[in-house]
């Protein structure tokens, strides 16, 4: 016996057997026991949701000689009987993806030439009607306006946009939704049930939420699981076939988070990549996985989990441990790592370094006073470990210090912890003295372990800063406007030296400004980037006034107000805000059929 696909076998032949569109269905049944049939129909919306099913549906009831009294076809008249076997003359199919031509439209229009023979209406149901080309539109624009009064079009697409306004303007439309989980498990457990296949429950709801919305998808999955389960459907074998992350993974990575268990999340991070799955994919998967946590943290959302009730209690069950501001920052952290990981040249680290910042979350801030720091980075995560390594240095470095150079350190230190102002006004001062300068090179070759790092920091910078050349072409002064600017910032940009690579990108998506002619300004969203750009600032003055050609330049820098802080587009948001805004680039766009790659 030939086998066919639970999709083709199990497919609706009535209004009432369609899945998850009952709004649609009982409009399209009102339409046919009323007579006010419109002469055409655009059905859109995902892949698998029934479009194609109900376009057929339609096209065989209101061509049925005996209509039932709820607007179904009686499968029992010549005209349905043709059409149930496949042989009915008055229901074409045009699939758009391979006859998108101008001469397949007009063999189209030649075929609505001819009235129906047998029933009331000839039906052309167009699939995939986003493939056809402009020229093909406009040559079925007139017959679609005023076609003969027994032609009714029934127009398919998934991608409703990139059909033209004017053939839009001409149709009914009917929206598809996508289907919930709800309705496709209690789907699969009808043809479960007729084909003889035993299954749990949870395997029938990883299968719906793997298949996306699309019944279509989920019964083809459902189809392989049953081979791969030999006719008994389980949780662990629909897993292990779909080759998905189980969700207990993430609610372990969740608890061991909540507890800053950073070194057991790593482990278990290997484990998962060992396992084949990619570490993309992991960081989707929590993402999904804290959006539910974070929806069953509150009765009016909850039913938003597309989850069976046991799961759905284990989501309450974390959401009640888990704080409203950990979630949040967790889901900021996970979209982050979403966006740079393509681009990124070592994605494992990437996710290493995200979890990482989602486990220190809940941890008590490493900054002495409780105060936040005034920069993004990783807390001491690994305290025991530092504890240690600092015990077993230390000895070593007093052990093996010289007397002279222990001596010069002991004196720097307690000239800093009574001064550590003037300390650093020393060490920057252009000309220093004899003594101060031994004490300086002492203190650069062993290091200060009375000082603290913010001091030594702070001196660093103010010496590198005040050591940067000075402009050497103060008697150009050639003009430039706000584009020549625009223009040599990006080229100093991508000049920069490869130490610099992580600022200088930072730096491409801001762009100077023009204040007070030839002064130009620097705004800065935050002050960690703010302050590595004064460290470098008389370098890129000079920079800028060589590539100028005007030694006048002055160059500032300030930090950003509120309301000046603006997103960075990606280039899909860009190319987006483009579109809106010229009008002819989105003709232009239309016209050659593009998308942004």
């Amino acid at each position: 016996m030939e086998y066919i696909v639970s999709a083709r076998k199990y497919r609706p032949m009535t209004f009432d057997s369609v899945v998850g569109q009952e709004s649609l269905t009982t409009t399209l049944k009102n339409a046919v026991l009323s007579g006010k049939l419109a002469h055409a129909f655009l059905f859109c919306g995902p892949r698998g949701v029934g479009k194609t099913t109900c376009a057929r549906i339609f096209a065989k009831t209101i061509n049925c000689e005996h209509p039932t009294a709820d607007g179904e076809a009686c499968n029992e008249c010549e005209s349905c009987k043709a059409f149930n076997e496949q042989r009915s003359l008055n229901i074409f199919e045009l699939d758009a993806a391979s006859n998108n031509s101008v001469e397949n439209i007009k063999v189209l229009m030649e075929q609505t030439r001819v009235p129906p023979q047998l029933g009331r209406y000839k039906v052309f149901i167009i699939d995939e009607v986003h493939m056809l080309s402009t020229q093909a539109f406009n040559a079925f624009l007139k017959t679609l306006e005023e076609p003969p009064s027994y032609v009714i079009f029934i127009l398919a697409t998934t991608e409703k946009h990139k059909i033209l306004p004017t053939i839009i303007s001409r149709c009914q439309i009917y929206d598809f939704d996508r289907m919930d989980v709800p309705h496709i498990v209690n789907h699969l457990k009808m043809v479960a049930g007729k084909e003889g296949i035993t299954y749990e429950e949870e395997a029938l709801n990883l299968i719906a939420e793997k298949a996306d919305g699309g019944m279509r998808d989920a019964l083809s999955i459902f189809d392989q699981s049953a081979v791969f389960c030999h006719g008994n459907l389980t949780y662990d074998k629909v897993m292990e076939n779909l080759n998905v992350l189980d969700n207990d993974q993430f609610f372990r990575i969740v608890d061991l988070s909540l507890e800053n268990k950073v070194a057991d999340i790593m482990v278990l991070l290997n484990t998962i990549i060992n396992n084949g799955f990619d570490g993309g994919q992991l960081v989707n998967g929590l993402a999904h996985h804290l959006r539910n946590v974070m929806m069953a943290k509150d009765t009016a959302t909850l039913p938003l989990l597309e989850v069976s009730e046991r799961v759905r209690e284990k989501y309450k069950a974390q959401a009640a441990k888990c704080p409203a501001k950990f979630l949040y920052q967790a889901l900021r952290y996970c979209n982050e790592c979403d966006i740079h990981y393509r681009e990124s040249s070592n994605k494992r680290l990437l996710v290493e370094l995200t979890l990482i910042e989602i486990a220190q979350e809940t941890q008590a801030d490493d900054v002495p006073g409780g105060g936040r720091r005034p920069y993004k980075s990783l807390k001491s995560l690994f305290n025991k470990l530092v504890a240690l390594s600092q015990q077993q240095s230390a000895p070593q470095v007093a052990a093996t210090e010289h007397p002279a150079r222990r001596h010069a350190q002991v004196a720097l230190a307690g000239e800093a912890a009574t001064r550590p102002e003037q300390r650093v006004n020393q060490e920057s001062a252009p000309a220093a003295t004899a003594p101060a300068a031994a004490a300086a090179t002492a203190h650069k070759r062993m290091g200060d372990y009375s000082v603290s790092f913010k001091s030594l920091k702070t001196a660093g910078q103010a010496k590198k800063a005040i050591n940067e050349p000075e402009v050497t072409n103060k008697d150009e002064e050639t003009q430039f406007s706000q584009s020549d600017l625009s223009r040599e910032w990006l080229a100093m940009c991508n000049r920069m030296p490869q130490d610099m690579a992580g600022l200088a990108a930072r730096l491409k998506h801001i762009s100077p400004q023009i204040t007070n002619y030839p002064n130009i300004e620097l705004v800065v969203n935050n002050q960690g980037l703010l302050d590595q750009v004064n460290l470098i600032k008389n370098r890129i003055r000079k920079t800028m006034a060589m590539a100028l050609h005007n030694g006048n330049i002055d160059f500032s820098t300030r930090l950003a107000k509120a309301e000046e802080v603006k997103p960075i587009l990606s280039k899909r948001e860009l190319f987006d805000k483009l579109r809106k805004e010229n009008h002819a680039l989105e003709q232009l766009r239309t016209a050659l059929d593009l998308e942004l790659a």
